[in-house]
């Protein structure tokens, strides 16, 4: 009995600490973000990169998308970074008013397209705003993403939410995508945190940019060894909640599973990577925003969260003492509390609730990611996009 007491007393400190931070953050998301004032007023100059792999069922419509931004057209330039594209296809974006950079590599990175790129590039550019091949941004996204550089800000990520909820795992990954905004973004900013960054829809300083991506030679999760680089430097990122960019959010079970698995295994090596550093750094120069970024990589997916709590609460009830039952249920209560306040009002519905009975194989396919995580951060795992209105 004493050593399932230790077990139980391990596993409500880990999963008793991961309910209360993402509880505090997303708190602090239902208050406004702080503002800054302008530190001065200038149209700065874009390069838009767009890097994809085999992504010709999307791309076109994304590269004429992006030319619509209501923003002056000669201060940004739309260049699509194209990895193993079809011939059609780089013939039709070549008809474009944009810049096509072809590459190729025997092990294909968002890293290594994005440093290929920026060494055929000009250094007349001072933001690089980061694209996925699936994102649609909104008319006015350069627009805010310059507001926030005369602030003062080196780097910005923007609001990304779900262009298609078309199926029940979309559906899910969508809330998802808006949960972590306001835990790991919003609320991380109202606290006086840096944002998270989330691989696309995010913005640099382009001299800073370029510079810092000469050393990253990330397989997955190259935005994780970015955002560490840039916290390690004590530079804040910030984000902007009206600053729309679309995603398309996984349909099938299949790539669900390996895009999860890819996004766990990052998170592990980096915190491994990251662990000592980030306790030296805060010590000895108060560097609370890289140690944030390490516990955060070690917090368990949301949906596991809530998946084993439900499972400790029932098995609770059968085993344990009326006491452990209330403070376990007391856990749980806080967890669903804290969706409940950072799942837009909008996902409040009918398809919603249908989406719900897919949450226990969503629990089960994170299970088994988490079991299947060894080395995935060291293989490009391609997440296939379609084409989604």
């Amino acid at each position: 009995m004493l050593i399932i007491e230790i077990i139980q007393i391990i596993f409500l400190v880990y999963l008793g600490f991961a309910t209360l931070y993402i509880f505090v953050f997303g708190f602090a998301s239902l208050f406004p973000s702080p503002t800054k004032k302008n530190i001065k007023s200038k149209f700065r100059r874009y390069a838009v990169l767009i890097p994809g792999y085999k992504e010709d069922q999307v791309i076109i419509e994304v590269a004429k998308d992006a030319l619509m931004q209501d923003y002056a057209g000669e201060m940004y330039d739309i260049i699509v970074i194209a990895d193993s594209f079809k011939e059609e296809t780089l013939e039709t974006l070549r008809k474009l008013p944009i810049q096509v950079i072809e590459v190729s590599f025997d092990l294909s990175t968002k890293a290594k397209a994005l440093n290929k790129a920026m060494d055929q590039l000009p250094n007349n550019y001072d933001v690089a705003l980061i694209l996925d091949a699936d994102n649609l941004m909104e008319p006015e996204f350069i627009l805010k993403i310059n507001e926030a550089f005369n602030k003062g800000f080196v780097a910005v990520q923007g609001h990304r939410v779900a262009k298609n909820t078309n199926t029940p795992f979309a559906i899910l990954d969508a809330i998802s995508e808006e949960v972590n905004n306001n835990i790991f973004r919003k609320g991380h900013r109202v606290l006086g945190f840096s944002s998270a960054l989330i691989g696309s829809g995010m913005a640099f300083d382009y001299n800073y940019f370029k510079k810092i991506m000469k050393s990253i030679e990330a397989v997955g999760g190259f935005d994780k060894e970015i955002e560490l680089q840039i916290l390690k430097g004590k530079i804040r990122i910030e984000f902007l909640d009206s600053a729309i960019v679309y995603d398309e959010k996984v349909q099938k079970a299949e790539v669900f599973s390996n895009q999860r698995r890819r996004w766990l295994s990052a998170q592990l090596h980096y915190f491994s990577v990251d662990f000592y550093s980030s306790i030296k750094h805060f010590f000895l120069y108060g560097n609370y925003d890289y140690l944030d970024k390490i516990i955060q990589f070690i917090q368990p997916p949301r949906v596991l969260l809530l998946g084993l709590l439900m499972m400790i609460n029932v098995i609770s009830v059968f085993l344990n003492p009326i006491e452990w039952v209330y403070i376990w249920f007391g856990v749980l209560a806080i967890c669903i509390l804290t969706f409940i306040f950072t799942i837009p009002a909008k996902f409040y519905n009918f398809n919603t609730i249908k989406a719900v009975f897919t949450l226990p194989k969503v629990f089960f396919l994170m299970f088994l990611s988490l079991l299947r995580i060894k080395g995935a951060n060291k293989k490009f795992i391609h997440t296939e996009h379609g084409s989604v209105k």
